[in-house]
C-alpha cells in the first residue's frame, strides 16, 4: 500500500512539476512575443550604408559631382555612411526605393505618387523655391517659330523628359487633353503632335528647341537659368509659351522599411540645413532648392488625381 502512495505522490509531483514547467514557458514564450511584436511595430531598419537617390534634371555627372559634400555631411550627423546615386530617370528611382537599394529619394511629385502608392513610401520633406511650395511648369519654344499659343502646337514636335515627370509631362499633357478634348495622353502624342521625344532631362528638352530637334519643351520654370553658362542668349532665343496650374514641389521621401526614429534624425538634419549657406548652396546647385521644409502626403492629392487620367495610359 505504501508503495501505492509513494507513486501516486510521485506521479502527482510530476504532473505539479510539469503543469508549472508549461506555465512558465508560456509566459516566457508570450514575452518573447510581445516584445518581437513591439519591436518589429516600432524599430525598422537603420541601414549600414544610407543610399540616397536623385533624378537628372540636369547632366548626370554634374549633379553626382554636386552631391558628394552633401552625402559627407549627412554621414558626420547621421554616425553612418550616406552614398548619393543619380538614377536614369524617375521609374528607376521609384523601383530601387521599392525594393529598398535606395532610402532616401530626391523626388518629384509624380515620382512621389507612384512610390507610394506602389510601396508605401512616405514624403517627409519639400523644397521651397522663390518662398513658394508649388511651381508651375512651362511651354518653351523659340522666339522666331512663329507660336503664339497652345492651338499652333498642332503638327509640332514635343520634347519632354519622361512619362514619369511631374512639370515635364504629367501636368501639360493634362492640361492639354482638357484643353483639345482628348482622353488619353497616347491619343494626345499621335493624333495633336507631329512627333515627341523622350530627352531624359528638362535642360536636354530645352536644348532639343534651341537646336532645331524640337518645336516645343515642357519644363519646370525656369529652366532656362541653368543653361545660361552654355548657352548665353537662352533667355532670348527662347520664350515661355505659357504655363500649367500649380504643381507641388518635389520631395525628400524615405522607404517604409527605415526605423521611425532615425526617420525623424534624417529630417531634423535636413531641416538643420536651411541654416547653413554651404548646404542651400548645394541643394540649390542640384535642383534649385531655396529652402527645405515640412510635408505630407495631403498636399499631393492634386498631383494623385491627375495621375488617375493617366494610369493605364502612359508608359513607366
Amino acid at each position: 500500500m505504501k508503495k501505492i502512495y509513494s507513486l501516486l505522490l510521485i506521479l502527482a509531483l510530476a504532473l505539479v512539476l510539469a503543469a508549472c514547467g508549461s506555465s512558465g514557458d508560456s509566459d516566457s514564450n508570450t514575452s518573447n512575443g510581445d516584445e518581437t511584436n513591439d519591436s518589429g511595430s516600432s524599430e525598422g531598419e537603420i541601414p549600414e550604408t544610407l543610399v540616397m537617390g536623385f533624378v537628372p534634371s540636369q547632366d548626370s555627372d554634374t549633379i553626382a559631382d554636386t552631391i558628394e559634400p552633401l552625402a559627407e555631411r549627412l554621414s558626420e550627423e547621421l554616425g553612418i555612411e550616406v552614398q548619393g546615386n543619380v538614377m536614369t530617370n524617375y521609374n528607376a528611382l521609384v523601383e530601387a526605393m521599392g525594393s529598398n537599394q535606395v532610402h532616401i529619394g530626391f523626388i518629384p511629385a509624380f515620382g512621389y505618387v507612384l512610390a507610394n502608392e506602389q510601396y508605401d513610401v512616405e514624403v517627409i520633406l519639400k523644397s521651397i523655391r522663390y518662398g513658394s511650395g508649388t511651381y508651375k511648369a512651362q511651354y518653351l519654344v523659340r522666339e522666331d517659330s512663329g507660336i503664339e499659343s497652345l492651338a499652333d502646337l498642332e503638327g509640332k514636335i514635343w520634347a519632354y523628359g519622361d512619362q514619369g515627370s511631374t512639370s515635364g509631362y504629367l501636368f501639360p499633357a493634362n492640361q492639354l487633353m482638357k484643353e483639345f478634348d482628348y482622353d488619353t495622353a497616347a491619343e494626345l502624342e499621335s493624333n495633336f503632335f507631329g512627333g515627341t521625344i523622350q530627352t531624359g532631362g528638362h535642360d536636354n528638352s530645352a536644348i532639343a528647341v534651341l537646336e532645331g530637334d524640337a518645336d516645343v519643351a515642357t519644363t519646370f520654370d525656369d529652366v532656362r537659368t541653368e543653361l545660361e553658362k552654355e548657352y548665353p542668349s537662352v533667355m532670348d532665343d527662347l520664350k515661355i509659351l505659357d504655363y500649367t496650374e500649380e504643381i507641388p514641389n518635389d520631395t525628400i521621401s524615405v522607404t517604409k522599411e527605415l526605423d521611425d526614429e532615425f526617420v525623424q534624425k534624417i529630417k531634423d538634419t535636413f531641416l538643420s540645413f536651411n541654416e547653413d549657406d554651404e548646404m542651400i548652396k548645394i541643394m540649390n546647385e542640384v535642383y534649385n532648392w531655396d529652402e527645405i521644409d515640412e510635408a505630407t502626403d495631403e498636399e499631393y492629392q492634386i498631383v494623385k488625381d491627375t495621375y488617375q487620367k493617366f494610369k493605364d495610359n502612359i508608359e513607366l
